[in-house]
């Protein structure tokens, strides 16, 4: 009798043991689910990306291609939503909007470009208006003028369990008003860019449509016309 209770009692410890490994296997499971939903889940709302274009190019011809002074026209931001640059959508299905900064977001473009233009010795003066059309730069003071439409910027994240897809789209027009040929040069960019990264953060994110800027610009000034 003694052997049989025995037995039995053996036979009980080996089974609470394997329920604790699995109990414990589920905890952790719940835990690291939760930590990769709780990057965005706990700051639900809005967050700003500081957009800024980097050159990694030198521009050595920049200034015999446009002059030495270019008139920046308004930056026609022409996206169906102005207010937002992206959104990240969370396990939960709680989304957090992603704003530029500078606001708007054509101002922010447009400042970046103004500070970079400036190192490369070109000076940038701001004109209120232009209609795009070559007949019109005879009358201007400045060697060239720029005008960017903004037909497309925006990026989007979905979480998963232990990833999150992003998908960032940039599409730029962008017309170069050059006063010595007479012309106006029109260049239609667009870049796409999808990437799954373990963890998403508003850092990651602005990393991400910086780096779209500097590959649009660097590949632009290097070859403007």
């Amino acid at each position: 009798m003694k052997e049989v209770l025995d037995a039995l009692h053996q036979k009980y410890d080996k089974m609470t043991k394997k329920q604790e490994d699995v109990m414990m296997k589920s905890i952790r499971f719940l835990i690291v689910l939760s930590l990769g939903s709780f990057i965005f889940g706990c700051a639900t709302g809005t967050h700003s990306l500081y957009l800024r274009y980097q050159p990694l190019k030198e521009f050595s011809s920049l200034q015999t291609k446009i002059g030495l002074t270019l008139a920046m026209a308004p930056f026609k931001d022409e996206r169906p939503d102005t207010l937002y640059v992206g959104v990240h959508t969370n396990l939960q299905g709680d989304s957090n909007y992603f704003k530029s900064y500078p606001f708007s977001l054509e101002k922010a473009i447009k400042e970046s470009l103004s500070d970079v233009l400036s190192r490369y010795g070109v000076k940038v003066i701001s004109i209120p208006n232009w209609d795009g059309k070559p007949e019109s730069l005879k009358d201007m003071e400045a060697d060239s003028v720029l005008m960017i439409e903004i037909k497309r910027f925006w990026t989007e994240g979905k979480a998963s369990p232990f990833k999150t897809n992003i998908r960032t789209t940039v599409r730029f027009v962008i017309h170069l008003g050059v006063k010595k040929e007479g012309k106006v040069f029109t260049r239609n960019v667009e870049v796409e860019k999808e990437m799954t990264v373990t963890r998403s953060t508003p850092q990651k994110v602005e990393t991400i449509m910086n780096q779209i800027l500097t590959d649009i610009f660097d590949s632009y000034f290097s070859n403007p016309y």
